[in-house]
């Protein structure tokens, strides 16, 4: 009886042990998905004054990891489909790594463009490959997972962004070294991921692991566009937030420490709304609730900026509503479908599609500042956007889609 008793101890503890290094893994992989794109905001200025760049682009440094992300999603699903998710995931980590870590050698506008590709190619096949792994690990513990997930993103984010400009100013005043930082955190990730991997391959080399089926991308699914269209509203309204932000309110007097500052509290204040909004909606069960109250929250952050209220008190509405539209859009493809195949292949869709549709956002800001000379005129537009999506938040509605 005790020697039963102690191997049911034993195997709950592997159980455990093995459940926490999962966890860890995730948080360790979604701290890399944003550093790479974020931590340009702030340096935004300076870049363009050495690089000697215009606006539009200068833009592109934030476009085209996000373009990256929309036309490399969908290599996700045979990345994983020939490796698995661990051993895919290990490759975006080297190519994030690799990309942010070139930075430090940057010279002129096209190689600083390349390392944006090489970064946003690595963030585009992690995306979908971290949602496939939580549907495939937690398919009980969903929203949990997601929040976990979306809060680790955040965080990676939220970091960068503090700490942008005073690392430009402890490394010597070098914006190239001030953004190669971000790689190590790429670094670190690497050997758990690598340990995961080959546990993967050791357990389907030995049947453990049964071979699954290959879920194609659902293009002919209408449900499947509704939630592209909303993910694409949502990511140029958060990457035109990323890039502009903090440029725009330099331009109301305040000054380059000031705006990295304020960008670091709209991302700050996001991070409760990134854990605990998609408990919230798989609690009460209320997508439209949440959906249409956060981009409600986004529109009075911008119309605040528009009209001269304290960029400090804007922030706070964009971060609670930019933090929480996030992860609902990451969980509604998953929470839309049965198995982790199926979620992969969703996710993928969703973010190739959305993805390239919110590239246009920040590009299409710069444009407008250079036409312009002011930021008025583009986060106006920018208010337009946040109506569409409002519109299309509607048409997803509350209820799932039927199998």
């Amino acid at each position: 009886m005790l020697t039963g008793e102690s191997h049911n101890t034993t195997t709950t503890r592997r159980f455990r042990m093995k459940l926490f290094y999962i966890v860890l893994a995730l948080i360790l992989a979604s701290l890399n998905l944003r550093p790479p794109i974020t931590s340009i905001s702030p340096l935004m200025s300076t870049i363009q004054n050495d690089l000697g760049i215009s606006g539009i682009t200068a833009s592109l440094l934030t476009t085209l990891p996000v373009l990256c992300m929309g036309l490399f999603a969908p290599f996700s699903v045979r990345l994983s489909r020939r490796w698995g998710n661990e051993g895919a995931i290990v490759l975006a980590l080297i190519l994030i790594g690799l990309g942010t870590g070139l930075r430090w050698f940057v010279d002129t506008t096209p190689l600083m463009m390349f390392t944006s590709f090489m970064s946003g190619v690595g963030i585009a096949l992690a995306g979908p490959l971290l949602s496939s792994f939580i549907k495939q690990h937690f398919p009980d513990r969903v929203a949990a997972m997601v929040g976990i997930y979306s809060t680790a993103m955040v965080a990676g984010a939220s970091i960068s962004v503090g700490l942008s400009v005073p690392l430009q100013h402890l490394l010597g005043g070098s914006w190239r070294s001030s953004l190669a930082v971000w790689a190590f955190p790429a670094a670190i990730a690497l050997p758990v991921w690598l340990r995961l991997a080959w546990s993967a391959h050791t357990d389907r080399q030995s049947g453990i692991t049964k071979s699954v089926f290959h879920a194609p991308l659902p293009v002919k699914n209408r449900r499947a566009w509704v939630l592209t269209l909303f993910f694409g509203l949502m990511a140029a309204i958060f990457y035109s937030l990323t890039a502009w932000l903090a440029p725009a309110i330099q331009s109301q007097g305040y000054s380059q420490e000031t705006a990295g500052n304020i960008q670091t509290l709209f991302t700050l204040i996001s991070l409760p709304s990134t854990l605990f909004i998609p408990m919230l909606v798989h609690r009460y069960q209320r997508r439209v609730f949440w959906l249409v109250g956060c981009a409600l929250m986004e529109l009075t952050g911008v119309l605040m900026l528009n009209l001269s209220v304290s960029p400090w008190l804007a922030a706070v509405p964009l971060g609670i509503g930019a933090g929480g539209m996030f992860p609902i859009a990451l969980m509604l493809p998953i929470d839309e479908t049965s198995n982790a195949q199926e979620a992969s292949s969703w996710s993928a869709m969703t973010q190739s599609g959305g993805y390239i549709l919110g590239a246009l956002g920040p590009l299409a800001m710069g444009w407008y500042y250079d036409a312009t000379g002011s930021f008025v005129q583009a986060f106006y537009g920018l208010a337009g956007i946040i109506v569409l999506q409002i519109i299309v938040q509607l048409a997803i509605g509350n209820k799932k889609s039927s199998p």
